[in-house]
């Protein structure tokens, strides 16, 4: 994990040196593109070899992958093709953690994890015992997520940075439909809403995670941009040390309504807080 945690803010960095500042958005989303093909495929082929060549085999075969990957990288990411800096940085801080703003916005990102993993952790508890689905009926709700991602994500995102609006301003609106599709699910018992609710998350997600990953690589300079990019990593593991198990409380002890309607609550300040970083970043560039 150490090294996991590691290797993901370097990955972002390397966004930023390799590709066209007006490019950023749509490389972010095209690794979390790659990520989601590997979620989806790696289990079917990790299974497929066990059955075949048994954990031995699996172990080897993952090693020599990730060998194989590093080689890759050493070779394709050369530093003499990095791009060169421009002149388009928002703000110098000494680090990440100096900077109010960005804190600001990690707070937000803390919030919006927080109620984003519900739907791999507790929502598949109401999809089995309130809605009675079954574990292929919940695998392929939950597959719709990423199939949703594989075919919209990169036209969606394409089509929206040909707008004039702000990377906070679409994570706003990425964080305010994960919240609404919460509040949805509980408007009415009938069991397409759950597909409406995921169909809303997904999209959110889509919104909300490029350009939140947007906005952290451009907030800083070349130099800081790995505390940053660091300091963005740690707010979703934070977001995971607590949401897993404080939605399970919540509905063990105040039952499904009212953790949803919590999580709509929590949406909602999230929203606020990007809301009042949208109005101070423009008195910072004034």
């Amino acid at each position: 994990m150490s090294a996991a945690d590691i290797f993901r803010p370097a990955v972002f960095v390397a966004i930023s040196a390799y590709s066209k500042p007006e490019n950023r958005t749509r490389s972010v989303t095209l690794i979390r593109l790659a990520i989601n093909l590997g979620f989806s495929a790696g289990p079917v082929a990790g299974g497929f070899i066990i059955a075949t060549a048994g954990y031995n085999g699996l172990f080897w075969i993952d090693g020599l992958t990730c060998l194989a990957a590093g080689i890759l990288l050493l070779r394709l990411l050369h530093p003499k093709r990095a791009k060169e800096e421009h002149d388009d940085i928002i703000v110098q801080a000494k680090t990440a953690m100096s900077d109010k703003l960005y804190l600001l916005f990690i707070v937000a990102m803390m919030i919006f994890g927080f109620i984003f993993i519900q739907y791999f952790s507790t929502m598949p508890l109401i999809y089995a015992n309130h809605h009675n689905l079954d574990e292929l009926e919940i695998g392929l709700l939950l597959g719709l997520n990423g199939l949703t991602i594989f075919l919209l994500e990169m036209p969606l995102i394409k089509f929206m940075e040909n707008k004039r609006f702000t990377a906070i301003s679409y994570v706003i609106l990425g964080t305010l439909l994960s919240g609404l599709s919460f509040l949805v699910i509980n408007l009415t018992d009938w069991v397409g809403v759950l597909v409406v609710g995921m169909l809303l998350v997904t999209i959110g997600e889509m919104i909300g995670f490029p350009f939140s990953n947007s906005f952290a690589l451009n907030r800083s300079d070349g130099k800081k941009r790995g505390s940053y990019m660091a300091l963005y990593s740690i707010a979703f593991s934070v977001s995971h040390i607590f949401g897993h198990n404080s939605g399970m409380q919540l509905i063990d002890n105040f039952g499904f309504k009212f953790t949803w309607y919590t999580m709509l609550a929590l949406a909602l300040v999230a929203c606020t807080l990007l809301f009042i970083l949208k109005s101070l970043l423009k008195k910072e560039s004034v």
